[in-house]
């Protein structure tokens, strides 16, 4: 891998876009690296995965406009395709994701926080989607995702402006989970992640699948989604196991680490 690296440590992965003095911008090959690493890891050991970018200045600058000011159209909606079926690979990841924004998380950046589960970011982070600027529309999501997360109003409103926002603005409309300082950051994605890795893992995979397809239907569809993972969780060894403990009342026994993956 030129420009991802990847690091396991423990229960969880860390994902990090090392392609630093590009501002860690993301080009096919950046596309096709992250698509192969998040292919390799290990899901019988992995329980939760961070993504962040190198350095301190930039989370992901953007897609490369070096790569996109040439292309045609048809190879523009080819680029816009492999950028959306790589985030889409990452949103729909059997288990979570935690994106740490460290600096600019412009265009593609924005997108690619998107699509990770949760979002926490450093002080010095700034959002955007500055494609009209450019003369395009967010390509890799940014139109649909956006507007779900902070609503339709809000979202027309920083796309079509091409407007950047710091921190505590995407805070404040619920674009990212939590701010942190530049040195604290790295650290909180960490105890995060080792905190969701401790949880059963099937009923942590079965909760992300629930959330995000019942988001796409209608209520009566979505319990219903929620009623099949629901009942997929019991009769395995880490249900017996939780309820056992938790209904042991003299909790003689130490609890153990859950172990189905």
């Amino acid at each position: 891998m030129e420009f991802i690296v990847y690091e396991q440590k423990g229960a969880y992965g860390i994902i990090t876009i090392s392609r630093e003095k590009a501002l860690n911008a993301l080009n096919s090959s950046v596309l096709d690296e992250l698509s192969a690493t998040l292919d390799a890891v290990n899901l019988d050991e992995v329980r939760c995965l961070i993504l962040t970018g190198a350095g301190q200045k930039s989370f992901v600058a953007g897609a490369d406009i070096g790569e996109m000011s040439t292309l045609t159209k048809a190879e523009g909606e080819a680029f816009g395709k492999k950028g959306n079926d790589v985030f889409r690979k990452l949103e729909t990841f059997p288990i979570p994701v935690i994106a740490a924004i460290n600096g600019f998380a412009l265009g593609g950046g924005c997108e690619i926080s998107m699509s990770c589960d949760i979002r926490i970011c450093s002080d010095n982070a700034v959002f955007g989607q500055p494609e009209v600027g450019l003369g395009i529309t967010p390509g890799f999501g940014g139109t649909q995702r956006l507007a779900r997360l902070v609503g339709a109003g809000m979202a027309k409103q920083m796309i079509y402006t091409a407007r950047n926002i710091k921190a505590d603005e995407a805070l404040r409309i619920g674009l990212v989970n939590a701010v942190y300082t530049q040195e604290e950051l790295m650290g909180a994605a960490e105890k995060m992640a080792a905190g969701i890795a401790k949880n059963a893992p099937i009923a942590v995979r079965n909760c992300k699948k629930a959330i995000n397809e019942g988001l796409d239907v209608d209520m009566d569809a979505a319990i219903v989604i929620e009623e099949k993972l629901f009942g997929d969780c019991f009769e395995t060894e880490d249900q017996r196991y939780g309820m056992a403990f938790f209904l042991d009342k003299n909790k003689e026994k130490v609890k153990e680490p859950f172990k189905n993956c």
